[in-house]
């Protein structure tokens, strides 16, 4: 695996023609050099498993510790139906983003960031996404929710040429943990360049009065929901010399981002994780946590898990589901979390909870 990234270097700088001004060794994952080099990592003890150096994320125009919890809840408003209304702005946009230390990647992204804006609405509202296509190749972007054909992001139903605009329309059903991608042609390239992003629809407690304080436990904005720990994980990799296979593997982009530095979570206040994976031209991708165990929701769209006591799940490109876990019963530490495919983790898909 450090073969591979390492040609994946060369192969990038090659072709910037940048090879004075990128040295190979602050790329090197797990080895004497990366644990003695004395580059600046967090206080972990996982230093001889992660890369040297540190991604530029303000040129990067986004912090994938602010996407953690960063949820875009749009406008709301009253229609002359009387029906409450929510509103969305998505810009498509090219832009090079640093994914690992050194790294850079061509994206294609919504709202300049990659994963998109993780969209949040409650279930039952109508929803308007206002589309702009400012990027140099036509675009669109598909939920997976329920609407009609015409809004479904396919050609003759909202893609947009470069310099358009389309607005999609649709009801925020059903609830769960969903999310949206463009649908254009070379569909892997359209999700594996960036277009892609997390949509929450929380639940209406009223719809589910026989499930209504899991459902209030899940609704942003209420004293339940503000108990939990919620952040969302889109789990993505990346292709850097464009051979259909991935050199780069994260979560929320930036290869071993979280175990430089650890998310902080509190062991009196239980973590729930919106998980979706988009990683394209590997089949599957998994979540595994380290000394603890979590209920499941697949899809997100029940109230009781449909996977109970488990430390490691598995999603195929699209799937996406909730996870809940506590810390309560645990000493305060390190909690390592990653994909249990170990070139996975090796290759950027490695994080940390710090537990306190």
């Amino acid at each position: 695996m450090l073969s591979r990234l390492l040609q994946t270097v060369s192969n990038r700088r090659a072709f910037l023609g940048a090879s004075a001004a990128l040295p190979l060794a602050p790329l090197v994952a797990g080895t004497a050099l990366a644990q003695s080099s004395g580059s600046v990592h967090s206080a972990t003890h996982f230093d001889g498993m992660t890369s040297i150096g540190n991604v530029d994320h303000d040129r990067n125009g986004f912090d994938p510790n602010a996407i953690l919890t960063d949820w875009d809840t749009g406008t709301l408003s009253i229609d002359a139906q009387g029906r409450r209304v929510r509103s969305f702005d998505i810009t498509a946009v090219d832009i090079e983003i640093e994914i690992a230390p050194g790294i850079f990647f061509p994206a294609w992204a919504y709202n300049g960031r990659v994963p998109g804006p993780t969209l949040r609405a409650t279930e039952g509202e109508w929803l308007k996404v206002n589309f702009t296509n400012a990027g140099s190749h036509t675009h669109s972007i598909h939920f997976h929710g329920i609407h009609s054909a015409r809004m479904d992001g396919v050609a003759g139903a909202g893609l947009v040429a470069p310099g358009d605009s389309f607005t999609y329309e649709m009801p925020a059903m059903p609830f769960g943990c969903h999310l949206y991608h463009c649908h254009a042609t070379p569909l892997k390239r359209h999700i594996h360049k960036g277009l892609y992003g997390g949509f929450i629809i929380d639940p209406d407690p009223e719809r589910h009065p026989e499930e209504a304080e899991a459902a209030r436990g899940r609704l942003l904005g209420t004293p339940e929901n503000a108990r939990w720990q919620e952040m969302v994980m889109v789990m993505n990799g990346f292709d850097t010399n464009f051979d259909d296979e991935n050199e780069v593997y994260a979560v929320n982009s930036i290869a071993h981002e979280y175990i430089k530095r650890p998310i902080t979570v509190s062991r009196d206040r239980p973590i729930r994780i919106y998980l979706m994976n988009l990683t394209e031209f590997d089949p599957i991708n998994s979540f595994h946590i380290h000394g603890n165990f979590f209920d499941y929701y697949d899809h997100g769209t029940t109230l009781t898990p449909t996977l109970k006591t488990v430390d490691t799940i598995m999603q195929c490109q699209g799937q996406r589901g909730i996870i809940e876990m506590s810390f309560a019963d645990h000493e305060p530490g390190q909690y390592m979390f990653h994909a249990h495919q170990s070139e996975f983790a090796e290759l950027g898909w490695m994080s940390v909870f710090e537990v306190v």
